[in-house]
């Protein structure tokens, strides 16, 4: 890495401990802990779903006693527990001691998924006023907590969502669909929980922190409806494609005939605590506090960066152009953050951040001075082992030397392999929490 490209690393590290679960969770523990012990409360059951989840739990463990724990059961993605039990894929994993680990798939569900899910439900059956749930909620969650409505088989779950995140489904067009078509999303927890007391601590990796898009709100009043799932369909003209099944249910819905989702007037939430701990913005602050103590001048643009991936890396990339026909000394930062989408045209390998970083190192190509750091915040990005990438007005040179067409790569939406011939990729492994993306640019 070049001095510059170390300089963003070093940003983006401490965009990550600004929202650091093992840190967030246990100020909001130790509070409930206090709270738990007055109280007349039985039993204390842990719950939680997402890419978080493993770190999550761990806090709260060591802030309660594992004798005050009844029982617990988190689901995280497979790779993000720290360590895999011998059990093997999918089964208990991770060394806590009184709440099991289960892994499985993200961002399409899975058989673990489904089986894990199936055990909370299971932990949860016998809740009445003197239980107390915590739930530990993280980006991820919609496709971890996975528990199709009946006649909906694994299959066509997993059909609908590939083909909505391919079409370049938001996540909040993608989560109406899916609370829909779910026996646990859109406050249908909160039914099966009820009447016990419920805390969800939530980490979001939504645009806006909206409740009921964080993991498809299991524990908040659903805003969508089965009308909203019906759109969607029909924006993305998915209806010749999607299974008979998922059409079959989302019509019915809409005819009254499958009741809807709570919404805020049910009483199932009267029980139901929600805190957002944790959240891009969060990360941007800890980002821009690191460039200001570096002597950069420091401006977060957005925490709500959202449009097509390639777009968004062209409209950074004149940003990054006009501060820098504008600047005369000093170095500027700028920090954004949220999530793209991309819309899959070709057969190539590659995410969000990998896609915006090629469209925002073809608009800078030969200008200096000008790096751009685009990363998720869960350390991957899409169905590859990297965060994102790092760029500059020398990468679209550099590739070029080697006969790389970087048009052409862009074009198979294969920014992966793009970035990965040059040795531009950013990799950090899981880094145990979820906040969206985050975008590191530095003017000098």
């Amino acid at each position: 890495m070049t001095k510059t490209e170390k300089t963003v690393n070093r940003i983006f590290m401490e965009a990550l401990r600004g929202v650091d679960p093992s840190l967030i969770v246990k100020d909001h523990a130790e509070k409930i802990y206090s709270d738990f012990s007055g109280t007349d409360f039985r039993r204390f059951l842990v719950i939680g779903f997402g890419k978080a989840s493993y770190q999550m739990a761990g806090a709260v463990e060591d802030v309660f006693d594992a004798g005050m724990i009844t029982g617990g059961i988190v689901i995280t993605k497979y790779g993000h527990a720290e360590r895999q039990g011998a059990g093997g894929r999918g089964q208990g994993t991770g060394d806590l001691k009184k709440i099991k680990v289960y892994e499985a798939g993200h961002p399409i569900p899975d058989e673990s998924g489904i089986r894990a899910t199936g055990e909370i439900i299971k932990l949860l059956r016998d809740t009445d006023e003197r239980t107390l749930v915590l739930c530990l909620v993280s980006g991820g969650g919609s496709a971890l907590f996975v528990s199709p409505y009946k006649g909906i088989a694994l299959a066509e779950k997993q059909l609908i969502t590939d083909l909505l995140l391919r079409a370049g489904a938001d996540i909040t067009e993608l989560n109406s669909v899916r609370k829909h078509l779910s026996k646990v999303k859109g406050g249908r927890l909160a039914e099966i929980a009820s009447p016990a007391k419920i805390i969800s601590l939530m980490i979001s990796d939504v645009i806006g922190d909206k409740l009921d898009v964080i993991a498809s709100g299991p524990t908040a009043p659903d805003t969508s409806t089965f009308n909203d799932a019906a759109d969607v369909i029909n924006k993305f003209n998915l209806r010749e494609k999607a299974p008979k099944s998922v059409l079959d249910i989302i019509d019915r819905g809409r005819e009254g005939l499958i009741p809807e989702t709570p919404k805020a007037n049910s009483p199932v939430f009267e029980n139901v605590t929600n805190i957002i701990i944790g959240s891009n913005r969060k990360a941007l602050e800890a980002a821009k506090n690191k460039a200001l103590s570096l002597g950069f001048e420091a401006e977060i643009i957005s925490s709500g960066i959202e449009g097509e991936a390639r777009e968004v890396g062209k409209l950074l990339a004149k940003k990054a152009k006009g501060a820098k026909a504008q600047r005369r000394r000093g170095t500027k930062c700028f920090i954004s953050g949220g999530e793209t989408t991309v819309i899959v045209r070709g057969a190539g390998k590659g995410g969000r951040n990998t896609e915006l970083a090629l469209g925002f190192a073809m608009e800078v190509e030969g200008i200096g001075g000008v790096t751009l750091l685009s990363a998720g915040t869960d350390g991957t990005d899409g169905p590859t082992d990297a965060a994102g990438a790092i760029v500059d007005g020398e990468t679209i040179l550099k590739a070029r030397k080697l006969g790389l067409d970087p048009k052409e790569y862009l074009d198979n939406n294969d920014s992966y392999n793009f970035f990965n011939k040059i040795n531009s990729l950013l990799i950090t492994g899981p880094t145990g929490t979820n906040v969206m993306d985050v975008q590191i640019i530095v003017v000098e």
